[in-house]
């Protein structure tokens, strides 16, 4: 076991880029073959040249024959060489990523642990988005630009006039491409930003279906949904709009300017103005429609560009403020002493303190019941003790080492968690005990043997098979409860916390989980249970009694219970004398109104 160490390079301030700088082989290759593309796409000027200066002039059928062959082998080759440019921008798409999947992934679980934002499904979204783009046709548009400029060039050795025309084409489309840029970007932005909390309104509304359909709060729920919508449908729509006029016009300069091209060269061709003939003519528009086809699909798909500009953004940002962790130093095995020392804590991005110096400690064998009224920290505490939040001030230490460094990965399997709301998870009963690791059938009989749900699951369709859907859909809330608790003591963990074990059990249930403390104990374990129940105290060695976020007692069992068996007498003992007080105070009052 270990504690997490930051790598000893500082933190990126670009991982995304970072990992896109990785590609550059693939996209060098990319390049290359473009530049071999965009030579061999001069081969239908060359062979029209070719057929207006020889084949017309000698009337060869033969040299008409071989530069077919000619041009169509060009071709096949130019269609091997497209393939092997989109294998190479798709490789790079690939392991940019493998590289980032599991860095956004867990980012976006810690982003959700802290209550930061970002924590949604978006970020693999974005991720993804970024990924699609990089074999998009902005990015062949991209790297054929210099195609286009070896055409241009050409242009201005056929004549000065046509190479000018061909570049205020050029600038048309730098116009067009910047108009759709300063009108396109805020309206896309705002588009995507309603759309994602239109997404996420829709998903929090799924998750409270029966909720929602037993109170009847699905029309007030819709509409609030249609409201976020309307707003991504409006934004998509208006920019849909100037996008699309902006494209048109590109398209028409395109073709304006190929017949522009064509009467600038017919016309230069009349006052002997251009080299090589009549042929050159539509040469000359063919060359002018190759310098403006990269320009064209750039504002084409500008859309394209802004939506990946801000998943990019969004990716990033989310990247640098949760930087990954790497285990340090090797820690051994935790033996189950808890201390808690003087914590104080909110919830994340909270600035008011739930818990306000809270100290304890546990030790293994010992069952620590935590007591308290609603909202007085206990589930806090819980989350502190378990490492899922950090604390403001003190420590919160299991053999000495701090709970909340030590990496989960190696430290998780010796803690046992069962939460207030119990999560289980799309998979078979078995997989949702074993934690998703490696399923060990023994160790989940025994283990559900201990909890006594054997029986419960041997019931099922498929047994310990069963899958359970989301969020265990096809199991009662007593199961899911009693499901999650074999989850927690899967593999013998050496501290278990558990938050309302007993929340949704019947009595015989509530025996039964007595009689698992009873056991946890002998064996060992640090067991600390957050309940509202008498029914556990029996197993209790201590109490740690909580209101508004202070320890108001801790101690042995029977020591706190006598203390605050005294603590309710007196309060019971005070109430009565102010109540025989105010009835004294209100009866010479009553005397003196009466009448006479």
């Amino acid at each position: 076991m270990s504690l997490p160490q930051k790598s000893s390079a500082p933190p990126s301030e670009a991982p995304v880029k970072d990992a896109l700088r990785e590609q550059r082989p693939y996209f060098a290759q990319a390049a290359r073959l473009s530049a071999v593309i965009g030579v061999f796409a001069l081969a239908p000027s060359w062979f029209m040249f070719e057929v207006y200066g020889r084949v017309m002039d000698s009337r060869s059928y033969a040299t008409l024959g071989w530069l077919l062959l000619a041009v169509a082998g060009v071709y096949v080759i130019m269609e091997l060489l497209e393939v092997a440019r989109s294998r190479a921008l798709f490789a790079a798409a690939e392991r940019f990523d493998a590289q980032l999947r599991e860095r956004a992934f867990n980012a976006t679980f810690d982003a959700n642990l802290r209550r930061m934002p970002g924590g949604t499904p978006q970020v693999l979204a974005d991720l993804r988005a970024i990924k699609d783009f990089i074999p998009s046709l902005v990015v062949t548009a991209l790297m054929d630009l210099p195609a286009a400029v070896l055409c241009l060039v050409l242009l201005f050795a056929m004549s000065p006039w046509l190479g000018v025309l061909a570049v205020v084409g050029m600038l048309l489309q730098a116009l067009l491409g910047w108009v759709t840029e300063r009108r396109t970007m805020p309206l896309l932005s705002e588009a995507t930003t309603a759309s994602i909390e239109a997404q996420n309104y829709a998903a929090g509304a799924m998750r409270g279906a029966q909720v929602i359909e037993s109170m009847g709060m699905l029309r007030a729920v819709h509409g609030r949904f249609m409201e976020r919508q309307k707003r991504f449908i409006t934004r998509q729509a208006a920019a849909s709009d100037t996008a699309g006029l902006t494209s048109m016009a590109a398209k028409l300069v395109q073709t304006i300017q190929g017949s522009l091209l064509l009467g600038a060269a017919c016309y230069l061709t009349l006052h002997n103005g251009i080299w090589g003939g009549a042929s050159m003519m539509i040469i000359a528009s063919i060359l002018g429609g190759r310098a403006l086809g990269p320009s064209v699909q750039l504002v084409s798909n500008w859309r394209a560009v802004v939506n990946v500009r801000d998943a990019y953004k969004r990716l990033n940002s989310l990247l640098v403020k949760l930087p990954p962790t790497e285990p340090g130093m090797p820690l051994p095995a935790p033996k189950g002493v808890l201390t808690v020392e003087q914590v104080v804590a909110a919830p994340p991005g909270s600035a008011v303190p739930v818990l306000k110096g809270v100290s304890l400690v546990a030790v293994p064998g010992e069952v620590t019941m935590i007591i308290g009224p609603s909202a007085s920290g206990k589930t806090t505490l819980a989350r502190l003790i378990m490492g899922l939040w950090p604390a403001s001030a003190g420590k919160v230490r299991l053999d000495g080492a701090d709970v909340h460094a030590w990496h989960k990965s190696q430290l998780g399997p010796y803690l046992g968690y069962l939460p207030q709301g119990v999560e289980l998870f799309d998979g078979t009963v078995a997989e949702n005990i074993a934690r998703f690791g490696k399923v060990d059938m023994e160790e989940v009989r025994a283990v559900s043997d201990r909890v006594g749900i054997t029986a419960m699951i041997e019931a099922l369709p498929e047994g310990f098979d069963t899958r359970i859907g989301e969020e265990g859909a096809v199991l009662s809330g007593g199961q899911r409860q009693r499901l999650g608790l074999a989850r927690a003591l899967y593999g013998n963990p050496k501290l278990v916390v558990l938050d309302e074990p007993n929340a949704s059990l019947d009595e015989a249930g509530e025996k039964s989980l007595l009689a698992l403390l009873m056991n946890l104990k002998q064996q060992g374990t640090t067991v600390l249970a957050i309940t509202h129940r008498t029914t556990l105290l029996p197993a209790a060695d201590k109490l740690l009694v909580l209101n508004e976020g202070q320890a108001a007692m801790f101690g042995p069992r029977d020591e706190v219970l006598a203390a605050l068996k005294k603590a309710n007498e007196q309060a019971r003992g005070q109430a009565a004398q102010q109540a025989q007080q105010r009835m004294q105070a209100a009866q010479p009052a009553a005397i003196t109104g009466s009448p006479a």
